[in-house]
């Protein structure tokens, strides 16, 4: 029996395998050091492995990222393409995309995130792996829309793209009346996250949500790699949180509610309508 080949992921599971681990291995909160950012204020470095350049909000965020990525998604990612190559069905090849999705969301995440660093090439070889993988199978994928478009999926969808409107945008809205830069901006130039989520995964909520009232095979797709995105996120801002919170960043009450709890939350209905969507 002729097995499916995906060169593709391969690349992708070893980069996420080597980009992980070195971040893992940056975990050292004893290096931290006052640098003046180009905006004229002083920020604290976080100074130690991959992350030195990075600032000490961000290096905790990143490395409970990369503990998500090694423990979580990695596994999936082998599981998920091990099944696609036995079977090489529709199912199949949708959950392939999924998890492409999510690790292009990772590869952009830190391409255009994080501090420039030796494994640079490597974030690269990611981000463009994982694009293009997800591309492949898009164009191959086929499907009908037999989806059941429930109430209760819709109100999901609906909120799950406000809820990241509603995440990031006060931070936005304050800095741009105060005409000052975001507040936790430290030596970068912008927020690759608020890019993404505002203006990529809020859209296609309702980009899915339109494909799948209208029947198109594509919203399934665009579901698929929805709610694996919410999932996994739900889980990831957990090991973000704690460590954080080893780095001795203190987490205030209405940050854990809006950028904590709501994630974690959406990541828990998503996993409902996960389950449900593959059996339809």
């Amino acid at each position: 029996m002729k097995r499916n080949k995906d060169i593709l992921a391969v690349i992708t599971i070893l980069c996420m395998c080597i980009t992980s681990i070195t971040g893992i291995f940056s975990m050292n909160f004893e290096h931290a050091h006052d640098f003046v950012n180009q905006y004229g204020h002083t920020v604290k470095i976080f100074g130690y492995g991959i992350y030195a350049n990075d600032s000490y909000f961000k290096a905790p965020i990143s490395i409970g990222t990369d503990f998500c990525i090694l423990f979580v998604l990695v596994p999936l990612f082998l599981y998920t393409y091990v099944q696609y190559r036995k079977k090489g069905d529709v199912i199949s090849e949708i959950k392939l995309i999924s998890v492409y999705a999510v690790a292009f969301y990772y590869g952009a995440s830190i391409a255009f995130g994080v501090t420039y660093n030796q494994i640079f090439l490597v974030y690269v070889v990611l981000f463009t792996c994982s694009l293009f993988g997800m591309f492949v199978h898009i164009k191959r994928v086929r499907i009908q829309q037999k989806i059941t478009v429930t109430r209760g999926l819709s109100v999901f969808l609906i909120v799950a793209g406000i809820a990241l409107i509603v995440a990031w945008m006060p931070d936005i809205i304050s800095s741009l009346i105060t005409g000052e830069t975001l507040p936790l901006i430290g030596v970068y130039t912008t927020e690759i996250t608020y890019v993404l989520d505002m203006g990529i995964i809020s859209p296609l909520c309702f980009v899915c949500l339109y494909l799948l009232k209208k029947k198109e095979g594509l919203g399934v797709v665009l579901l698929s790699i929805l709610l694996k995105l919410c999932i996994i996120v739900g889980i990831m801002v957990i090991p973000q949180t704690v460590c954080q919170v080893l780095s001795g960043i203190e987490m205030e009450l209405p940050v854990l509610a809006t950028k904590v709890l709501s994630f974690v939350a959406l990541g828990g209905f998503a996993l409902y309508f996960n389950k449900k969507m593959y059996q339809e």
